[in-house]
């Protein structure tokens, strides 16, 4: 189709060009009583404001219905003079996001299947966001996650080598390209070996150049040839790259390396600017200012959108960023925008079988089980059963679990069926879980990567509970949804003949494989 029509970008005034740099997160619920985070995210009213008379460049979204999605693009489109980028994580797929798409695992589940399957899970990524107005994709991770303790990448990345990340990569943005939608390589210079989650605090690397030329350069190069889009900015500090600037405000990093050595001639977009890994070094104005200066295109949910944009402009009026800085970004800007806006929401995209399909092989495929758990109690000998077995089901968080466990996920209903009692435990009810009465445990792991959770003990408690239960002779399996990482931790506590499964996914699906594997199931 035509490219769609734009404004001359010089018939802009200054203010309408730095608001065209500006992205900002609102709800994708449709009213504002449906708010998850309302420190984060804009009420209609606002966003309004801010679409209609400030013109702002995008919305990246979170939370919702992929039909209400459809219909707040929709909505947030008519608002606009300019049309939108709009975005969001979906590195898992649309369903990742929005209920109703597809959820696919982590990336990092296509190393224990095939690769092959990474150009499929970028094609209905595409296709599915564009069917609900979403034209910019935020992903994929191209971090190397070679650190097993990394909080924030973990199984979001494709894999632990540069080759795994690479070949993933490649496969992903050819797949989204056969939409016109936007991909972003995410997150330069390469947030793959931290330890410490850059949502919460900064942090830092201490590589050298050369290690960065080895290991971290490699799949950023590789996406650019591939063709991506754009590429997202980390907050984490390099000092022997830059000794002054964490790399989101490093001109260094993303002017002279990311642009000049490295030839990438898209859009560099922040990541979130109210993120603490960034937000605690300065007021926002001077960081959205300094990372305008260091290069970066795009401001990504910046503390407060609007001190923003007149910050950037007195900035722009007192010299000290020229006219040309900003006219540059806009013309990445609008070269993207041709490209993916105008298309027509088509909500029959979605609830494809094929597609569901797909994203179910790799959760199934993707599992692990090392045996079934011998003693397991048939159905003929429920009748005579006392109930002293335990089905531990252990999770991050009791509160924010229910996109994978509910009263009728297969995690709880199978043990159920074989007259297994439950307990479902965070961190404050396994420091006070006594398991006496119980002949075996049945141990359940829901664990990854996740943002936000911060310092947690729930590992080391589960651990201790292990050993104690092997020490009793009363551990009968364990199954760990997410992290292999946390699945590995575990072979140093448990008999090496002691059965155990694992899988990366942790949606019905997989639980259902998995436990059907470990017998819980009879096929």
């Amino acid at each position: 189709m035509p490219p769609i029509p734009l404004p001359d970008i010089d018939s802009l005034s200054i203010t309408e060009q730095v608001s065209q740099m500006v992205v900002v997160r609102t709800c994708g619920m449709l009213y504002d009583h449906q708010i998850q985070y309302p420190s984060w995210e804009l009420s209609v009213s606002e966003l309004q404001k801010l679409i209609g008379d400030y013109g702002v460049g995008g919305v990246i979204l979170l939370g919702g219905s992929a039909p209400e999605i459809a219909l707040k693009t929709e909505q947030m489109q008519s608002w606009a003079k300019v049309p939108l980028l709009i975005a969001a994580d979906i590195e898992e797929g649309v369903g990742q996001r929005f209920s109703g798409a597809t959820w696919f695992p982590p990336p990092m589940a296509l190393q224990a299947v095939s690769i092959k399957y990474a150009e499929a899970m970028g094609k209905i990524t595409a296709e599915e966001a564009l069917a609900i107005g979403i034209n910019w994709l935020l992903a994929p991770i191209v971090d190397v996650n070679n650190n097993p303790d990394n909080p924030v990448i973990n199984v979001r990345a494709f894999g632990i080598t540069v080759g795994e990340v690479m070949g993933a990569t490649r496969g992903f943005i050819a797949g989204a390209k056969h939409y016109p939608v936007l991909t972003t390589a995410k997150h330069f210079p390469g947030h793959g070996d931290t330890s410490v989650d850059s949502h919460l605090q900064t942090p830092s690397i201490p590589h050298d150049r050369q290690r960065f030329d080895e290991i971290e350069f490699p799949p950023f190069l590789n996406a650019i040839a591939a063709g991506v889009d754009a590429i997202m900015t980390a907050h984490i500090f390099v000092p022997e790259l830059d000794s002054q600037n964490i790399a989101t405000l490093s001109p260094h990093i993303l002017t002279d390396i990311l642009r000049k050595e490295m030839g990438f001639e898209g859009i560099i977009t922040t990541d979130a600017l109210i993120m603490s890994g960034v937000s605690g070094l300065d007021s926002p104005e001077a960081i959205a200012i300094q990372a305008v200066k260091a290069g970066a295109d795009i401001l990504l949910m910046p503390v407060d959108p609007i001190a923003t944009i007149l910050a950037v402009v007195a900035a722009v009026e007192s010299g000290e960023i020229s006219r040309e800085r900003i006219r540059a970004s806009v013309e990445r800007i609008w070269q993207a925008k041709q490209k993916v806006c105008g298309i027509p929401t088509d909500l029959s995209k979605l609830g494809n079988p094929d597609n569901l399909k797909i994203a179910k092989e790799i959760a199934t495929q993707s599992i692990n089980v090392s045996a079934s758990i011998d003693h397991l109690r048939s159905p003929d000998d429920l009748a005579n059963s006392v109930g002293n077995y335990l089905n531990l089901v252990i999770v991050d968080n009791l509160l924010t679990c229910e996109e994978f466990l509910n009263r009728q996920s297969p995690a709880v209903t199978l043990p159920q069926s074989r007259s297994y009692q439950r307990i479902i435990a965070d961190d404050m009810v396994l420091q006070n879980l006594q398991c006496d009465r119980f002949d075996k445990v049945f141990i359940q792991i829901f664990n990854r990567g996740n943002p936000f959770r911060g310092e947690t003990n729930i590992l080391d408690l589960t651990f201790d509970l292990a050993k104690k239960l092997v020490s009793e002779d009363k551990l009968e399996a364990i199954a760990v949804y997410g992290s292999p990482y946390c699945l590995e931790k575990f072979f140093e506590v448990i008999p090496s003949d002691l059965p155990w499964g694992f899988s990366y996914s942790q949606q019905s699906e997989s639980q259902a494989a998995l436990l059907q594997k470990l017998g819980f199931i009879k096929s």
